[in-house]
């Protein structure tokens, strides 16, 4: 009994006894042995083998005999220590589930994730999760890829130094697939604009877009408060041109599918760009375009829920003048504009003696350039420094003038002049702006 008591845990004893007993009451005559059986739930074969044993072994005969050997199944102790070994030495980063895939993929071991995650554990190389909090019910996703994107940006240490960047990441909310992320030192207006074109040329036009009620997106009066839809910011007037309807998030959980994708960015993409060696923001945007968002998505992409799209063609819009910050100034009475610190000297027009007191857009691309508007008329385009890029010729101008009637089409090389009227571009009303 003191050896049985050493070897098995209490539940086992305490099945054994209860296994003693219902023999005592079947030997007896008390129940029949069918009873027998179906009180301790096995068949009435089995029963029998436990009664043989119990006669010729006694109590010792009802305890289970496999806690005496090894499981044939077991680990060696020698693929156990080369596991724990390589997420010392290599893989000390990883969270778990990107380690169980390494290990399959680089170095052939097939064990289970839940060996794999408590042998991490039971070594102290992992910490145990802390229990759920509340219960949360989580949103459906839309039925069809297009009806809502969500976009967001993580601040992190990327490249596991010093320097934080931020991660700038469009994901589909009908399958998780990630159209777009890139990293940058900061987000902002041109940062998420310039992910939204992307978007747009490689997909189309979507329905909606989430987002969280950071300055670029939304101007919110009060702290914490609601967003004032009448007040659009550069953002929200991009996408207001476009058709594309923006959806506040107020809180972190509203926000859960995205934020359970950056947490997933943040446990795997730190040590792929380790194992790497790449450790330059240029040389990250690179592996994510060309590698890491297809590996990115080919793991935790998901089936939407219908067959079809929402995405729509954007061939007849101009996105390089949607996608732009726009500013209005006054033009000096020498014909000049002045924004940030530069003075662009205006081009006599052909249409007007003097542009002094006009009211001025400034188009700031996401290149830095600048465009000037004045009623619908291209006045100049310049450069980040404020300098007069080289305008077109007097043939070329009569070329892009017949293609505004509609008379011919534009050759592709042409650009639009800065004295000619373009359809593409919006009328400089200040309401517009």
């Amino acid at each position: 009994m003191r050896e049985s008591m050493a070897i098995y845990p209490i539940t086992a004893m305490e099945r054994a006894m209860k296994l003693q007993e219902v023999l005592l009451r079947a030997t007896s005559g008390m129940i029949k042995w069918w009873q027998a059986a179906e009180l301790i739930g096995i068949s009435a074969r089995q029963l029998r083998r436990r009664r043989k044993r119990y006669e010729e072994e006694g109590y010792q005969g009802l305890l289970d005999r496999r806690r005496r050997k090894p499981s044939s199944r077991r680990v060696s102790k020698k693929q156990a220590d080369e596991v724990l070994g390589l997420y010392r030495d290599k893989y000390f980063d990883l969270n778990v589930r990107h380690f169980h895939e390494k290990l399959g993929e680089e170095h052939q071991i097939g064990l289970s994730y839940t060996w794999v995650k408590q042998a991490l554990q039971a070594a102290g190389l992992v910490k145990r999760k802390s229990r759920r909090g509340v219960h949360r019910k989580r949103r459906e996703r839309r039925p069809l890829p297009g009806m809502m994107l969500h976009i967001d940006g993580s601040e992190h240490h990327w490249f596991q130094d010093e320097r934080k960047h931020d991660l700038i990441v469009i994901l589909d909310d009908a399958t998780s697939d990630i159209y777009y992320a890139q990293l940058a030192p900061e987000e902002s207006t041109f940062t998420v604009m310039a992910g939204l074109r992307a978007v747009i040329e490689q997909k189309g036009l979507f329905c909606s877009l989430y987002s969280d009620r950071g300055a670029h997106f939304w101007l919110t009066p009060k702290s914490g408060g609601k967003v004032d839809y009448e007040r659009p910011t550069q953002v929200g007037r991009a996408m207001k041109e476009l058709g594309v309807q923006m959806i506040p998030s107020y809180s972190p959980q509203a926000r859960g599918r995205s934020e359970r994708s950056f947490s997933t960015w943040q446990g795997r993409l730190p040590q792929e760009l380790r194992l790497r060696g790449i450790r330059t923001l240029d040389g990250a945007n690179a592996f994510l375009k060309q590698h890491y968002i297809a590996e990115f998505n080919r793991r935790f992409t998901v089936p939407a829920a219908e067959r079809g799209t929402a995405f729509m063609s954007c061939r007849r819009r101009n996105l390089e003048m949607v996608f732009t910050q726009r500013y209005e100034r006054t033009v000096d009475r020498d014909n000049t504009v002045r924004f940030n610190n530069l003075v662009m000297q205006l081009e006599r027009a052909h249409w007007r003696d003097t542009l002094a007191g006009c009211k001025a857009i400034i188009h700031q691309h996401l290149d830095m350039t600048l465009t000037l508007m004045i009623a619908g008329h291209r006045i100049g385009h310049y450069s980040a420094e404020g300098k007069l890029l080289t305008p077109l010729s007097k043939k070329q101008i009569k070329a892009v003038e017949k293609t505004l009637r509609g008379k011919v089409p534009l050759p592709l090389n042409l650009q639009i002049p800065h004295t000619t009227r373009d359809s593409h571009f919006p009328t400089a009303s200040t309401t517009d702006y």
